[in-house]
């Protein structure tokens, strides 16, 4: 975990690492641009004889045995041959100076380094054995304190043990301050000592190490929930498992590490199908559904997330618990927003704010009330969605502002900024610039990088609706950029497309087009399909300003198309604007472009869309000047000058009084 960690942070970090694994090991690492992998195979024969001379030492005897150990190549292999063969006679003497003591064709060298450590091990005095496998089974590294508990041997017999184990080379003083610590000197020692034991050995072992933390770590338990999982698990203490496999995945959320916290939730999903049937049992289940759907969220596995949270839905009913029910439902109406079934979702995001209310549950009511809010957001009801999130930002105060609640996002942070979001599209940008301010700011608070991303999202969009391209690009580069370290992959398509704007409109036409195609195609494969509709037409905008007028067209047909099927208002108003400005294009069909302009008009006024009212006038009067028809086309400037103004939009109120000296002079 420490090195998913590390190799997502390098890309922007100046920091080299160098790891080195042996080939079964398994790692995502591949695709990353920072990541080089250099094979490290066999020493040649020249670097083997060298080593093995150094190791033997100048007996012209011994050149028969180098002859037979040099094709093998593998330095760890040379290493534990030598001992293998001085701990059972063969060889006599010190490093360096070894000699033989019977012919070497009589010698038997096993086949693969596990061999030759496992029979190594074997021939230990029975208490060695016994403790070098205790010690497997905390770990490689292996705490002095748990190991005196769990190897039940008097202090001076344990500690004269560990010397002749470190004399052996198995194990190794690694820290001294602030506990004594060994650690085994390779993981194949590790590996092979633990696999010597017999399950029943092992389970009891892992079981006696869970008890010695518990009781050596008492006032800081916290601080080891991942190797009390860990040994809870293998030594089948299911209950306990579950809980601290819960408060792993939580911990691990925190610092919002989603694929790992994912895994242990997963784990303690499997302990508790080893509890016994009973209600408590039904409620762990219920509780880790939702806990999955959290890790879910960042990964975008949208298809596993929905499964979970319909399980957890399920066995609420059966169980007859309201209040999780309610949680089902807000989680369930988050769902249906993502994938696009927007008034499926706010008819579930209602149920879970009226069983709140009567369950008068604080939590679940800024929940529910929240992802109401989103739901009407991207239905295109903006001021019911304000009504709503301010309702759940009113709740969140004091020190709940920096809780999850069990969340993916903080709450304080996820409210504020789809409140930006909606407020930016009514033109409020005073109080949206604020809201998303709030947002990040909580988020840096907390130390949480996924709230921060979703923060910097919102701050990011309301520049962009504000015009203020270049503060879109300085709030949302460093956005994508931990997107892609820390594999943020459901935020990764609203910070690239957003940024993909901003660079568009900053005159950066060609560098908005991949990141705007790569929106476009992660939501299409994760099935965001909520804000597809928004990201195609910031595309087809792109598209349009490098002329590429056929694929605008086609993009633009099918994000319109979509937004009436769905329900999806706002997002369908921008699309009719945008149809509106590729038939005005050319001027080929200005009656076609003035029909979609006022389409777009009567839909954004109807939704209190006011900086898209004022692009519809300020596009019609545009059109109207070019078709030689002067009062229209200074009656829709004006109007657009104004709300511009009104709006504090200076970019495109340059832009209007400049085309209205134009009007005046013509």
């Amino acid at each position: 975990a420490l090195l998913d960690s590390l190799v997502e942070s390098v890309g922007s970090a100046r920091l080299l690492l160098l790891v080195n694994y042996r080939p079964e090991y398994e790692h995502r690492w591949g695709s990353k641009t920072a990541y080089s992998q250099l094979r490290l195979d066999s020493l040649p024969a020249q670097s083997a004889q060298e080593l093995l001379a150094a190791l033997l030492g100048p007996d012209p005897e011994l050149a028969p045995l180098t002859q037979m150990l040099v094709k093998r190549g593998n330095p760890f292999f040379l290493e534990e041959t030598v001992r293998a063969l001085v701990e059972t006679g063969m060889l006599v003497g010190e490093r360096g100076a070894y000699r033989l003591t019977r012919p070497v064709e009589t010698l038997q060298i096993p086949a693969t380094v596990q061999s030759i450590l496992a029979a190594r091990i074997d021939r230990l005095p029975p208490e060695e054995k016994l403790l070098l496998q205790a010690a497997s089974v905390i770990g490689k590294d292996v705490p002095y304190a748990l190991l005196r508990v769990i190897a039940e041997q008097p202090e001076e017999s344990l500690r004269h043990a560990l010397t002749h184990l470190q004399e052996a080379e198995f194990l190794y003083e690694a820290q001294l301050f602030p506990d004594l610590e060994h650690s085994f000197k390779h993981a194949l020692t590790h590996e092979v000592s633990y696999g010597s034991l017999l399950h029943e050995r092992r389970r009891q072992l892992h079981a006696q190490i869970v008890a010695a933390t518990e009781g050596i770590y008492a006032d800081r338990l916290s601080e080891h929930v991942e190797r009390l999982f860990h040994h809870a698990l293998r030594g089948e203490l299911w209950d306990r498992a579950v809980g601290y496999g819960r408060q792993a995945g939580a911990r691990a959320l925190d610092r919002s590490a989603a694929r790992e916290a994912l895994a242990y939730f997963e784990q303690a999903r499997v302990a508790v199908q080893e509890m016994p049937e009973s209600r408590e049992r039904t409620e762990q289940r219920i509780d880790l559904c939702f806990e999955q759907r959290n890790a879910l969220l960042p990964l975008a596995e949208l298809e596993r997330l929905s499964e979970v949270v319909n399980d957890g839905r399920a066995l609420s009913e059966t169980l007859g618990d309201q209040r999780r029910l309610g949680w089902a439902l807000a989680y369930q109406a988050q769902v249906q927003s993502m994938l696009g079934e927007h008034a499926s979702a706010i008819e579930t995001a209602k149920s879970a704010c009226a069983m709140a209310q009567g369950l008068d549950d604080l939590v679940l009511r800024i929940v529910s009330n929240l992802h109401l809010g989103l739901a009407f957001w991207l239905g295109g009801e903006l001021c019911r969605s304000t009504e709503r999130l301010r309702a759940s930002i009113a709740l969140i105060k004091g020190e709940l502002l920096g809780e999850r609640f069990g969340l993916t996002t903080l709450p304080g942070v996820l409210a504020r900024y789809v409140l930006a979001g909606v407020l930016a599209e009514l033109g409020e940008f005073a109080q949206a610039i604020a809201a998303a301010e709030e947002g990040l700011r909580i988020a840096r608070t907390a130390s949480h990088p996924y709230s921060e991303v979703s923060a910097r999202f919102g701050l990011g969009y309301v520049h962009l609706r504000h015009a203020d391209f270049a503060a879109a690009t300085r709030v949302l580069e460093p956005g994508l950029a931990v997107c892609r370290e820390m594999e943020f992959r459901i935020l990764l398509p609203l910070v690239a497309a957003s940024l993909g704007s901003a660079y568009l409109w900053s005159g950066r036409a060609a560098g908005a087009v991949p990141l705007l195609e790569e929106a476009v195609e992660a939501c299409t494969a994760m099935r965001l399909l909520s804000y597809r509709p928004l990201f195609i037409t910031f595309l087809a905008e792109a598209y349009l300003v490098l002329g590429r007028v056929a694929e605008a067209r086609e993009q633009t047909e099918h994000a319109v198309a979509w937004a009436r099927a769905h329900q999806a208002k706002g997002w369908e108003a921008w699309g009719l604007k945008l149809f509106g400005d590729i038939h005005a294009r050319a001027l080929a069909d200005p009656d076609q472009a003035g029909n979609m302009y006022r389409q777009a008009l009567a839909l954004a006024a109807e939704l209190g869309m006011r900086p898209l009212v004022a692009q519809c006038h300020f596009a019609l009067g545009k059109l109207y000047q070019q078709t030689s028809k002067r009062e229209q086309a200074r009656e829709h400037c004006t109007t657009a000058a104004t709300m511009y103004r009104e709006l504090e939009m200076r970019s495109w109120l340059e832009q209007a009084e400049a085309a209205l000296n134009e009007i005046r002079v013509w």
